[in-house]
């Protein structure tokens, strides 16, 4: 009889050096709490430990420990099984969302309680899931340039450089959106798709997205070139786009953008490749450990 137990998948990017500690205390927690952590580094292992009826029979949960792209991954590979992130990534923003800190102990009581809560996913493409957000434009951009030039782990002042580079050249080509929603498509050169109201550097992008509705919360913003997008960043922090008439919102379970030529996509900040893609939502297949005050 195999006893209970929880996978810990480490992003070896994300969780060294002095966050390591962390993960540690994390799992000493666990044991506390009457659950066996595993930890695994390697992807390829943990799969061949689920293809185990016994072990995964006996499995209370997946725990990505790293950044939201961790936590992606884990829902890409392992659908069906719960999954809680513990944040060692730069962003952390659907932990920050849920209440999770960089706590074993706190972590470790929240998988112990076993309170799990169903949210919506994003679908990019035919089959690749999202949990957070998906976009297409200068931001999917600026991720393009930070993932090729990446070396190791990043941190905010990692984004610095690709802005700039990005700003300097990039060419905002016209994108055209279409959904059943709309009466016609909108043109514009920005668009942000969101299952969760969470974005980077805790821009309030789309406040108004709802995780578990069925349905992606899609914003348009319409103009174009250098000093538009500067205009539009600098009203975002304030929230001053919710009420520009340039700037669309609608929501639906799916969504198409293309360009005039190719523009690059991101999915939870990670590179999606480039247009023409389709968002869409589905409902309810993703199993989250929340604290009891969300459950």
């Amino acid at each position: 009889m195999i006893r209970p137990w929880v996978a810990i998948q480490r992003n070896p990017r994300s969780g060294s050096g002095k966050r390591r500690r962390f993960l540690f205390d994390f799992a000493s927690a666990l044991k506390r709490h009457n659950l066996r952590p595993h930890i695994f580094s390697r992807r390829e292992i943990l799969a061949e430990r689920l293809n185990d009826p016994e072990r995964r029979a006996a499995l209370v949960g997946i725990v990505a420990a790293g950044g939201d792209g961790t936590l992606t991954d884990v829902a890409n590979r392992f659908p069906g099984v719960p999954a809680c992130p513990f944040p060692l990534g730069t962003e952390n923003l659907l932990a920050k969302y849920l209440g999770i800190p960089l706590d074993g102990e706190a972590a470790a009581r929240i998988i112990a309680a076993g309170n799990v809560r169903k949210f919506d996913v994003g679908q990019a493409g035919k089959e690749t899931k999202f949990l957070i957000m998906g976009s297409v434009g200068f931001d999917a951009e600026v991720i393009r340039r930070l993932h090729d030039s990446r070396r190791g782990n990043i941190s905010h002042l990692s984004y610095m450089s690709p802005i700039f580079r990005s700003v300097m050249s990039y060419s905002f080509p016209r994108l055209t959106v279409t959904a059943d929603e709309l009466p016609e498509p909108i043109e514009g050169s920005l668009v942000i798709v969101s299952n969760f109201p969470a974005y980077a550097f805790k821009l309030p992008v789309n406040p108004d997205a709802e995780p578990d509705n069925g349905l992606l919360t899609v914003r348009v913003f319409e103009k174009s070139g250098r000093w538009n997008f500067a205009k539009y960043c600098a009203m975002v922090p304030r929230r001053r786009h919710l009420e520009r008439p340039d700037v669309r919102v609608f929501k639906t379970s799916s969504v198409t953008v293309e360009a005039e030529a190719t523009a690059p996509v991101q999915i939870d900040g990670d590179p999606f490749g480039t247009t023409p893609v389709t968002f869409r939502c589905r409902p309810g297949e993703l199993e989250l450990f929340v604290p009891e005050s969300i459950s």
